[in-house]
């Protein structure tokens, strides 16, 4: 039998080499559980789960191998490690399975037993902000991303995590967010220019436009909005290249290839192969749908891939790249006095910043709900994320102000985010009267949910988008709040692109007031949702072609 060190080093070398079935036999035949060091059960379950793609049987063994090797040592490095993947993989079970139940006590009392010793310990606070994501608590996921950054030991994806969810936080301001901006562009890779294909500065006969996206899949919310440009320009003047970073595709992807001429997918490119790939093609200007969003390639953007590049549609605040040259944007969203603080100079759509292309079949006029139910009927099909304490104890003032009034929330899969809403609301006694409807196979089926809603009642400080855009569709108002920055601001300009400025409420008094000023007059609530229906179809939020002309002007404008 070896010993265990050099058990280690054998089981070490062949985990280098992928043979990970290898070493959980080695492994369990050459020792005892009891026998293990920390640095083997680690080592053991890693190797189960990494071989078996994360099932269930194979997860619920690694739990227990990872549990051994932190009890075992507590405060060294490798129980450290131990505890971060106990951590993430008690996450990959909850995500695997629906009906996997599990008290996260534990988890926080051994971080609590470890804490000082995970101060710079970046696979911990990634494993934390992981459980934080699935309980719906911004606030501290952002304290985890936070300790990150601080450590130094970051990489793009966790320097945009932290910058994105900061859009939840209202106590940063947009100075926070161009600044932060800043710093994430210092520290992004810069790829020495003698690996990289020359951009050249010749252009051709028509304006040639990339669109860089790693969203382009089934449902996804982008997929309205982009195909709005994609499916109305003119041909005989511009050339559109799509660029995929999806790992996978499907029917949508399909469906947007086929209305374009060129498709490439560089998910699997390095940085240099594929500013080297998109360089080549002498693109006009490249538009990125994700910022800090998604499976992001900012890097590719700082190391520029083309003469221009815009920000659109995807992540709605600054960048803070120096190459990020521009960024859409329309009057309601950025004020002039506020250009300062977006690195990008801002391009304003002279109406709004986004049009929607609507969906394939009739609209109807449904009667509001109230009229059968007698009780107004409140809802929102916003992410959970985006639904905060502030939004929470908002919503229950409502609720205990107007009579008999009930609240309809659309479940995402985070179940244990529905778990904490459902404390919230408990804490505010509002509970009962809060609806949680499940997540439906057919896109119709959750379109026609609207028609159980009286008003929709936007998220601040991060407001909806294509919810707010499907409930005007369905002929259902939405009030909102005003907001201190672009992605803040989104309900404003969709409500006033509708002229229904008294839907904007100033702060959370004034809109818990205007919502009861809609509730207490039922005959301008009926004339407020027939003019939302009727004038919807025709304003900036729908018309394509007024749209794309703007748009595709705005582009040659930058040419």
């Amino acid at each position: 039998m070896l010993s265990i060190q050099k058990l280690q080093i054998e089981t070490t070398k062949l985990f280098k080499q992928k043979e990970y079935s290898k070493v959980v036999f080695e492994i369990t035949s050459q020792t005892k559980e009891e026998e293990r060091s920390t640095f083997l059960c680690n080592l053991l379950g890693l190797s189960r789960i990494t071989n078996n793609e994360k099932n269930k049987d194979a997860l619920t063994l690694a739990l227990k191998d990872f549990k051994i090797g932190y009890l075992k040592e507590k405060n060294t490095i490798h129980a450290i490690d131990s505890l971060a993947n106990f951590i993430t993989t008690n996450v990959f079970l909850i995500d695997l399975e629906n009906n996997y139940e599990f008290d996260f006590s534990e988890i926080f009392n051994f971080y609590k037993l470890s804490e000082k010793i995970c101060v710079n310990h970046r696979p911990m606070h990634l494993a934390m902000a992981m459980v934080y994501r699935r309980l719906n608590d911004a606030k501290k996921l952002i304290f985890h991303f936070k300790k990150v950054i601080e450590s130094e030991k970051f990489n793009a994806n966790d320097l945009c995590n932290y910058g994105y969810w900061q859009c939840f936080n209202k106590e940063w301001r947009q100075s926070d967010f161009f600044n932060y901006g800043k710093f994430l562009d210092e520290n992004l890779k810069v790829i020495p220019q003698n690996q990289l294909v020359e951009i050249s500065q010749e252009t051709g006969s028509k304006i040639r436009i990339g669109f860089l996206s790693s969203d382009i899949i089934e449902g996804h919310s982008i997929t309205y909005f982009l195909k709005t440009v994609l499916l109305n320009y003119d041909k005989s003047r511009f050339e559109i290249i799509l660029f995929l970073n999806n790992i996978k595709e499907d029917r949508s992807t399909e469906n947007f290839k086929s209305l374009v001429e060129k498709t490439i997918n560089i998910s699997n490119l390095n940085n240099v192969d594929a500013l080297n790939r998109v360089r080549g093609l002498n693109l006009d200007i490249m538009i990125d749908l994700m910022g800090y969003t998604s499976r992001q390639r900012l890097e590719l953007f700082k190391n520029r891939m083309a003469k221009n590049q815009i920000l659109w549609m995807g992540y709605c605040n600054t960048t803070g790249l120096k190459n990020m040259d521009y960024i859409i944007s329309d009057p309601n969203l950025i004020h002039p006095s506020e250009e300062n603080f977006y690195s990008e100079e801002v391009i304003y759509l002279p109406k709004i910043w986004n049009t929607h292309c609507g969906f394939d079949f009739k609209r109807t006029e449904n009667p509001p709900p109230f009229t059968k139910n007698k009780y107004f009927t409140f809802g929102s099909f916003n992410n959970f994320d985006k639904i905060n304490p502030s939004v929470v104890f908002t919503w229950s003032k409502i609720l205990k102000k107007i009579k008999n009034s009930k609240l309809i929330l659309k479940t995402s899969s985070k179940r244990l985010a529905t778990k904490r809403l459902k404390e919230l609301f408990k804490k505010t006694d509002v509970l009962d009267s809060v609806q949680f409807i499940g997540k439906v196979s057919e896109f119709k089926k959750h379109l026609n949910n609207y028609n159980n809603i009286d008003l929709a009642l936007d998220t601040f400080p991060y407001n909806g988008v294509t919810t707010s855009f499907e409930a005007v569709w369905m002929g259902v108002p939405v009030i909102t709040m005003a907001g201190y920055n672009f992605n803040s601001r989104c309900g404003e300009s969709i409500n006033k692109n509708l002229n229904m400025e008294q839907l904007i409420a100033k702060d959370e008094d004034d809109y818990i007031q205007k919502v009861l000023d809609i509730t207490n007059n039922y005959e301008n609530y009926i004339n407020l949702r027939k003019s939302i229906f009727y004038d919807a179809i025709k304003s900036p939020l729908f018309n394509n072609q007024d749209y794309v002309k703007s748009f595709y002007e705005a582009l040659k404008k930058i040419v």
